[in-house]
């Protein structure tokens, strides 16, 4: 009889061990990925979203008054892979669904650094998101936010010019962004996924680089080729700020027009800007809210007067850091920019095929011994996201039969650059080397409309030399013309 009493009570033991195994693996399975701490109840942690962008192309320093975009929808997942369709993307602005915000992506933030809280305090699994997306309501949609900006063209996106422009409104063109939402994928997430643990709450803001995003079409439309990073923020010490001064006489430089990039290393070692803006009257940037991490940082120039400074690069600075004076270097002799001008091309199986382009300008640097490409940002009149057509927009640019082409324009300095490892008690910059000065140009494909996937093979392709194969070497007030960039296999 006992021995039946225990072969029953270790039936029933068993039977339980393997129901609380099964309500285990479901929570696993539901929470992709999530780890279970203990219990029944699925862990849970909040989250709040805020936008940012410290943008770099507002009039005056650049060519927009204003760029209005209206978000009705944040999304995250666990999954570096997940299709747009995929189960498991969780709504992150729950409250964006029944009142869409209309951005001034240009504004200046009143109070902070933030342009917009976009979910606050929002529950979600516990876990590691590695993806992201920016859903924007349709300009054809029934209804949307009012007083609507863009309402003088029929839409809910829109660019406006600046006055010496032509002061004129713009729908800007969407096609997936308002259905699969606008990519931040795992290499676009600071400091890799956004960690949310149980009982915790993160911060995540998303930087959109709008003026790398605009692109212009033929008939005076835009689109957008979405440039956007994103990351944990601490809200206290999270900015990154200095002062751009002339190094000669430590004063602003009056008048003109500075650049500043903050940047980190890719995969593959090259410099990638995270955020751009431009210094104001006084040479004083600010970059907020920054993700925890070391950048380097990237400036260029020019005064009233016309003169032209070389880029000035402080690597290994982290968030929180107020900088001083970073000093910039005016080029000696010619003191007018260079520039490289270029064609890329794109088809498929034979016949043109779209592509937007983003073209960067590259220079070196040697970090800790080895040499280092860093993004060079670019001077105001350049013009660096491209669409290919049969009909191409650039003067004098005729397409290669079957194929569609673009062509592109890059004002740099005509300088190496002048670098230092960031110290606190000061940083040390090396003299800017002797002529040539060398440049590697890179365009990345992107399939139109789509919202920021990658097309042709390989996406991204390279030339630092010019159409007989000399090094691009750049020389003030002259144009170079780089080596033809053709891309296939564009799907």
């Amino acid at each position: 009889m006992k021995s039946v009493e225990l072969i029953r009570s270790r039936a029933y033991s068993l039977t339980m061990l393997c129901a609380a195994l099964a309500v285990a693996i479901w929570l696993v399975a539901c929470g992709g990925g999530t780890t279970i701490t203990g219990g029944f109840n699925p862990p849970t942690g909040t989250i709040s979203v805020s936008i940012s962008d410290p943008p770099s192309c507002r009039f005056p320093a650049g060519n927009f008054q204003s760029v209005f975009v209206t978000v009705r929808s944040v999304m995250v997942h666990v999954s570096g892979t997940a299709g747009d369709s995929a189960a498991g993307w969780v709504e992150v602005a729950p409250n964006l669904a029944s009142a869409p915000i209309q951005l001034d992506l240009l504004a200046i933030p009143q109070g902070g650094c933030i342009l917009s809280m976009l979910g606050s305090n929002i529950s979600l699994p516990a876990g590691d998101y590695q993806q992201i997306r920016l859903i924007l309501l349709a300009n054809n949609a029934a209804s949307g936010p009012s007083p609507n900006a863009c309402s003088s063209v029929n839409a809910f996106n829109c660019v406006v010019l600046a006055p010496a422009a032509g002061g004129t409104t713009h729908a800007l063109n969407l096609s997936s962004q308002a259905n699969t939402g606008l990519k931040i994928p795992p290499g676009q997430i600071v400091g890799g996924p956004i960690r949310v643990g149980d009982g915790q709450h993160v911060d995540l803001n998303i930087d959109f680089n709008v003026c790398a995003s605009l692109v212009r079409q033929g008939n005076n439309q835009w689109r957008l080729r979405p440039t956007l990073t994103a990351g944990q923020v601490s809200t206290v010490n999270s900015g990154l700020g200095g002062k751009v001064v002339d190094a000669a006489t430590t004063m602003p430089l009056a008048g003109g027009e500075v650049q500043v990039a903050l940047e980190q290393p890719d995969s593959g070692g090259i410099d990638r800007i995270i955020m751009q803006a431009a210094a104001d009257a006084n040479g004083n940037f600010n970059f907020c809210p920054v993700p925890a991490g070391t950048y380097d940082l990237v400036a260029v120039g020019q005064n009233g007067a016309g003169v032209t400074y070389g880029a000035t690069v402080v690597t290994g600075v982290s968030g929180g850091t107020a900088m001083g004076n970073l000093p910039l270097i005016a080029q000696m002799g010619t003191t007018t920019p260079g520039a490289i001008q270029g064609v890329v091309t794109s088809e498929n199986a034979g016949a043109g095929a779209s592509i937007d382009g983003a073209v960067s300008a590259f220079q070196s640097i040697t970090v800790g011994g080895n040499p280092r490409q860093v993004t060079i940002p670019l001077f105001n009149m350049s013009v660096s996201n491209i669409a290919t057509a049969a009909t191409p927009l650039a003067m004098g640019v005729t397409c290669p039969m079957n194929t569609f082409c673009e062509g592109y324009s890059l004002i740099v300095p005509a300088q190496n650059p002048s670098f230092g490892a960031f110290a606190s008690s000061g940083t040390m910059f090396s003299t800017p080397a002797a002529a040539p000065v060398p440049f590697t140009v890179e365009v990345r494909a992107f399939r139109p409309m789509s919202g920021g996937t990658a097309t042709c093979t390989p996406s991204s392709k390279t030339t630092s030399v010019d159409p007989m194969d000399v090094p691009l070497n750049i020389t003030a007030g002259m144009p170079v013309t780089a080596k033809q960039i053709d891309f296939t296999v564009c799907m």
